[in-house]
């Protein structure tokens, strides 16, 4: 058998080099040729959902080419996040992520299926979901300061609820006890609406929801809004101040979402999902949208959302360390 000389290899590496170039360029230029999946880690119905239909009607309309929303709930994100993980690096299965399962689970959860700093590029961040921290009105609170003078007076008494271990509004509130060094009880549901109603009929006293399914019981009386995890106040609850005014300057907890694409995604594809998507969220119909859910555009580069989720993972990390929060 002959053998090829190292000037040969050479040639060879360097024409397959150039001849993945070109197919990368040429499928970037056709993407997408065909449907797009877009999996939603969590039931229909929640603002990641509403964000993937919005936008994925838009993006159907932009490419000419069907963009399918799929959810695939369980787990507080990961059996969806872990799915296009897994997924062919290609663009057409793409992930509506959300803080639980990319930027909280990691150090939540001693086992994941998969790695989400490795094995999933950030696309665009999507929207921003304030919360707002609601109580039963039988609890006799109407401030942070009556809740955690109650809960030193009632130590692990005080019930509150949340859509799921490692989400948000779980941790918003391991954060809170942790800095007014409290107890208080927690009991994760499935979703933001269970709590809600959960909150409602008196099974659980404390809930981080968010703001638009709070609203309704807030202006009926059967829900007394108390604090907004943001470092600003919203428009919609102009009254209600945040939980940084309240006395725990620097509290700062939110929902987000994100569009996410498979490890190994060509360059040129994240770089069209990202400019098509946020065109999206540019358009003023789409905004309006978004301002009726409570969701805050924000849209970012590639890099800039990955530096972003790198912020978050540390925060999140200090929170469950220090609140030890950890789920097996």
């Amino acid at each position: 058998m002959k053998l090829i000389s190292g000037l040969r290899i050479a040639e060879y590496c360097a024409w397959a080099g150039l001849a993945l170039v070109a197919a990368t360029s040429i499928h970037a230029q056709t993407y997408p040729s065909k449907v797009v999946r877009v999996i939603v880690p969590y039931v229909p119905g929640g603002a990641g959902d509403i964000i993937a239909r919005i936008v994925g009607q838009k993006l159907t309309e932009t490419w000419g080419q069907q963009v399918v929303v799929e959810n695939r709930p369980g787990a507080t994100g990961m059996i969806g996040a872990a799915a296009v993980a897994k997924a062919a690096p290609d663009g057409y299965t793409v992930l509506l992520g959300y803080t639980s399962e990319i930027a909280i689970n990691p150090s939540l959860f001693r086992k994941m299926a998969y790695d989400p700093s490795r094995e999933l590029i950030p696309v665009t961040m999507a929207g921003v979901l304030p919360l707002v921290l609601v109580a039963n009105p039988s609890l006799p609170v109407r401030s942070v300061k009556d809740i955690i003078a109650l809960a030193r007076a009632r130590p692990g008494e005080i019930i509150y609820g949340s859509a799921g271990n490692g989400t948000p509004a779980h941790l918003g509130m391991e954060y809170l006890k942790r800095v007014a060094k409290v107890d208080m009880t927690h009991v994760p549901y499935k979703g933001g609406a269970e709590v809600v109603a959960a909150v409602v009929g008196g099974h659980v006293m404390l809930f981080f929801s968010g703001i638009p399914p709070a609203i309704p019981h807030v202006k009926s009386g059967r829900l007394r809004a108390v604090a907004v995890s943001i470092q600003r106040r919203v428009s919609s609850l102009p009254d209600v101040p945040t939980v940084a005014e309240s006395g725990f300057p620097g509290f700062d907890i939110a929902a987000w979402f994100g569009y996410f694409a498979p490890a190994g995604a060509p360059r040129a594809v994240v770089t069209k999902l990202n400019s098509s998507v946020n065109a999206i969220l540019r358009n003023p119909e789409v905004a309006k949208l978004f301002e009726q859910q409570g969701i805050v555009i924000s849209e970012t580069t590639p890099e800039q959302f990955a530096a972003f989720i790198r912020a978050e993972a540390q925060k999140y990390a200090r929170i469950v360390k220090e609140s030890g929060a950890g789920v097996e």
